[in-house]
């Protein structure tokens, strides 16, 4: 088998699972409207390989929320099923991205209705609700921030700043729909936001757990280790400083700006080219 072919198949297995091909099918054939159009924002900046950077940094700036990190800690398999929790991830993003509105919306109701079973106190005897519209909004704000920065930095085509305008408020139905409330429609808006969460967020054991599983010691396959090294490498450049030193993440500026970002930018660049070797399926 073609090495590109192989090195793709590796890495949707990992990020689709075992039933990745038939969803695959399901999302990109299934007749019916879709939510976005071809050239939506939302499509160019989830479609491409910049996400498995942004990812990351996703989950390592969520992790901060001591609400949030508790939600995960105690209901998720993250750390003993984090495959299947990012396959779970993937699936929703895909659908509600590229799939139809039927399919869209009813993958939204199934999250809606496992987020209503998610609650509990965090360590520090705070009630907890995944279904809690701030959370939710939390959540998905640390998502787009970091899927926008990572294409900004190592997308194939990044966005002017009226595409950049546009993508934050597409995504803003899907959340909605989540259950989420006063979500940013503009990056202008996205950046208050974050900010106006800041005094909510603070290192707790939780998340500097979190940060040394994603870094450290993550069970990836062989075959697939030193472009995780370069992707989780990059994801941390991203990390604003602020975020960096309750999850005991280094602040390496003179690195970050040559070394780091050169290794993301192979790295992104060989999954872009496995997964868009004709013999492997494309992603989502």
């Amino acid at each position: 088998m073609d090495p590109r072919a192989r090195i793709g198949e590796l890495i949707f297995a990992r990020v689709a699972g075992d039933e990745g091909a038939a969803r695959r099918d399901r999302i990109h054939f299934a007749e019916g409207p879709r939510r976005f159009d071809a050239d939506a924002a939302v499509v160019r900046v989830h479609g491409d390989a910049s996400m498995f950077v942004g990812g990351i940094r996703a989950l390592l700036l969520q992790s901060l929320h001591p609400l949030a990190m508790a939600a995960v800690d105690q209901h998720s398999g993250f750390r003993g099923d984090p495959w299947g929790r990012l396959q779970r991830t993937s699936y929703y993003l895909a659908v509600t991205t590229f799939g139809t509105v039927a399919d869209g919306d009813q993958v939204i109701r199934a999250v809606r209705a496992v987020h209503d079973t998610v609650t509990g106190t965090a360590p520090d005897g705070r009630p907890y609700a995944a279904s809690d519209p701030h959370l939710l909004r939390w959540v998905h704000v640390a998502e787009i921030d970091s899927f926008l920065r990572a294409h900004d930095r190592y997308g194939a085509e990044p966005l002017d700043p009226e595409g950049r305008d546009r993508y934050v408020a597409e995504t803003a139905g899907v959340a909605r729909q989540l259950g989420a409330t006063d979500v940013p429609e503009s990056v202008a808006e996205l950046d208050e936001v974050l900010a106006d969460y800041r005094s909510e967020l603070m290192s707790t054991p939780a998340a500097r757990r979190t940060a040394r599983y994603l870094l450290l010691t993550p069970p990836v396959p062989l075959p697939l280790r030193a472009p995780y090294s370069m992707l989780a490498a990059a994801a941390v450049g991203l990390m604003p400083r602020w975020a960096r030193l309750p999850l005991r993440l280094p602040w390496l500026p003179v690195a970050e700006a040559t070394a780091v970002r050169l290794g993301g930018e192979t790295a992104v660049r060989t999954i872009r080219w496995a997964m868009s070797s004709p013999q492997t399926p494309p992603s989502g």
